[in-house]
């Protein structure tokens, strides 16, 4: 039986980091007219088309390195919580790999259809975010409790 872990529960930086993450996806879209989708903007900025241009690469490499040079900025404030790899490296290697090709064959991921889809009443984007998240639950279920 797997329980929670109350003691380990902190809403604070959870309702801090959802702020922030939907101001800047307002913020992309209201300034440049952009959807906030991590992996369109990686996808875009490894094809050698989007370097032709400076606003083809610019804000998306912006966007890129904040949103890797972001623990190094949580690190001002607070200690980074301890990296724990909870399973086998390559099975977490095979699933990043899987989501990447979930990721392309669904035009986008959760934060392009989670977050700013579903908040423009994309029917597409809640079918997209509906799928992800049935198919995430039932591979949690399958890996715990059918494989163990």
């Amino acid at each position: 039986m797997t329980t929670i872990l109350w003691d380990s529960f902190q809403p604070g930086p959870a309702l801090a980091g959802g702020l922030l993450i939907g101001v800047a996806s307002a913020m992309l879209i209201v300034l440049i007219g952009r959807i906030a989708g991590i992996s369109g903007i990686l996808g875009t900025l490894m094809q050698r088309d989007a370097w032709a241009h400076y606003f083809g690469w610019g804000w998306r490499l912006a966007f890129m390195v904040g949103l890797l040079a972001s623990p190094f900025v949580w690190q001002l404030f607070a200690p980074l919580p301890a990296m724990e790899l909870p399973s086998n490296p390559r099975i977490i290697v095979l699933a990043g790999l899987l989501v990447g090709f979930g990721t392309r064959l669904g035009s986008g991921c959760t934060s392009g259809h989670g977050v700013c889809g579903i908040s423009r009443l994309s029917r597409r984007s809640l079918a997209a975010t509906l799928t992800f998240m049935f198919f995430g639950a039932l591979t949690v279920f399958v890996m715990r409790h059918v494989l163990n």
